[in-house]
């Protein structure tokens, strides 16, 4: 556990309350979350650091605390991280590429302004796969990232820069992104707590683009009710993104549940091929418990279990291959020395400047998308989302929460998956189901394996908006025996 001058420092409410004593003073906590930063940077969790930014930002609000402390935002003594495909005005982006190669943005995105107007401190920019694109966040113009608690196996990705950031102390949350579990199951390899809103919950502006439909802000830390504060605090309409929801805000506090609640799991999170031994005991030790808690736990039958992998690659891959098309080496970002004409700067500026997992996801997008072969591919992966999100509906009828893994498998070593990237793209069965429906999920620390001392997550889904349902059942669970 991070402590500081005799303090955990694991949560805001800890952090807040020191510095109304006089423990240690706003400045003092960002000099030691800097220093932890340095001290870890072999982990490449950060590409940069905002460490003047940082420092001058927590003296003017040290200052503004001392002279009104009513004044102060609710995200005050908050230190925040930001993956690298989230703006930050005056900040370079990349989203971990080449071809983003020293592009400045112009505006800040609109979760980012909300969080810095509620008085939250953004200490650096972290590592992540290209683009979003990747679970181990090896796929990176910057290199890999590192496990901190295991430096030689993969943290989990996309935002494995923003897990790292958060389990090796250098601040208290990290914000990500999510499109097919790229906040969740990074932080289930990290022992974290991993949260992706209901879709337009959150303002995607400022969010570079991988697939429309899918990506969602989300938020990695260590307790429940900061994510619930931070939640609270950037959702909400917005006039730059007409797809952020007007739904009522969530609660900034976590409600207290009580009573028997019916909880389902479908069949594949315990009979499935890819479900590695120790996960799949360590969840249904879990499910065991809630029962005798007094929670009904039903298995439920999911009838496309075979297509929800498919389905998902195969649209946010054309979704990709229409989104990063921008990236042609002539508005912004990298362009080829070599180029001599039109068509070479389009050429030679992508070539040089995607990876090779970039490459994969375009050309896989374009051929779902090109004639002959779009109603064969694409058309059929939308109408089985379309019947996910209908079976979907009909279960929330029913129940209050569908559990599930967060990933089948525990997080494997560096380099292991290069030569297999089906493999990889597998990992994701249980986490994608929730962005093909839209519904908000949250993964949550359940064990670690008793071998490897790797951590071991469980997700709890709700129906869509009801994320203050979702945080009171992860208090909820939070009370449960272990076994």
């Amino acid at each position: 556990m991070d402590t500081f001058q005799g303090i955990e420092i694991d949560s805001l409410s800890n952090i807040r309350e020191a510095i109304k004593e006089g423990v240690f003073s706003l400045p003092d906590l960002v000099d030691h979350y800097l220093a932890t930063a340095e001290k870890h940077q072999d982990l490449n969790a950060y590409v940069s650091l905002f460490s003047a930014e940082a420092k001058e930002r927590a003296n003017n609000l040290q200052l503004a605390f001392e002279t009104d402390p009513t004044a102060a935002g609710p995200l005050f003594g908050a230190v925040l991280s930001i993956k690298d495909n989230i703006c930050l005005a005056g900040a370079e982006v990349t989203a971990a590429s080449k071809i983003l190669e020293g592009f400045e943005s112009l505006y800040s995105a609109t979760a980012v302004e909300r969080l810095l107007e509620a008085g939250a401190i953004i200490i650096g920019r972290t590592n992540c796969d290209e683009f979003a694109m990747g679970s181990a966040s090896e796929h990176s113009a910057y290199g890999p990232v590192k496990n901190a608690d295991a430096p030689d196996h993969v943290p989990g990705g996309s935002s494995g820069g923003t897990a790292v950031s958060v389990q090796c102390g250098s601040c208290l949350i990290g914000l990500g992104s999510d499109t097919g579990g790229s906040v969740r199951q990074p932080a289930s390899f990290c022992g974290l707590t991993g949260l992706k809103p209901t879709y337009g919950r959150i303002s995607r502006h400022g969010l570079l683009a991988y697939a429309s439909t899918f990506d969602q802000i989300g938020l990695i830390g260590r307790k429940a009710e900061d994510l619930a504060l931070c939640l609270s605090v950037m959702a909400g309409p917005d006039e730059y993104d007409m797809t952020a929801a007007k739904e009522p805000l969530p609660a900034s506090e976590i409600k207290k549940t009580a009573g028997s609640k019916r909880f389902c799991y479908f069949d594949f999170c315990v009979d499935h091929a890819g479900l590695q031994r120790e996960v799949q005991d360590a969840f249904r030790r879990k499910l065991e418990a809630l029962k005798k808690a007094g929670h009904i736990v039903e298995q439920v039958e999911f009838p496309w279990r075979d297509y929800l992998v498919p389905a998902y690659y195969v649209l946010t891959t054309a979704e990709a291959s229409s989104n990063l098309s921008r990236y042609d080496g002539v508005r912004f970002g990298r362009r080829s020395p070599q180029a001599k004409t039109v068509e070479e700067v389009f050429d030679l500026s992508r070539t040089e400047g995607f990876g090779a997992e970039v490459k994969r996801r375009i050309l896989l997008g374009t051929f779902v998308l090109s004639a002959g072969y779009y109603d064969a591919y694409y058309g059929r992966a939308q109408k089985v989302r379309r019947l996910i999100s209908d079976h979907n509906q009909e279960l929330f009828q029913k129940y209050d929460a569908i559990l599930a893994p967060t990933s089948p498998i525990l997080p494997w070593k560096h380099g292991d998956k290069d030569q297999d990237p089906i493999s990889v793209y597998l990992a994701d069965i249980y986490t994608v189901y929730a962005n093909l429906t839209g519904i908000p999920a949250v993964s949550i620390p359940l064990e670690r394996d008793s071998e490897s001392g790797l951590a071991i997550g469980m997700q709890i889904m709700t129906n869509q908006f009801e994320e203050d349902t979702l945080f009171s059942l992860i208090a909820l669970e939070n009370n449960l025996p272990e076994k």
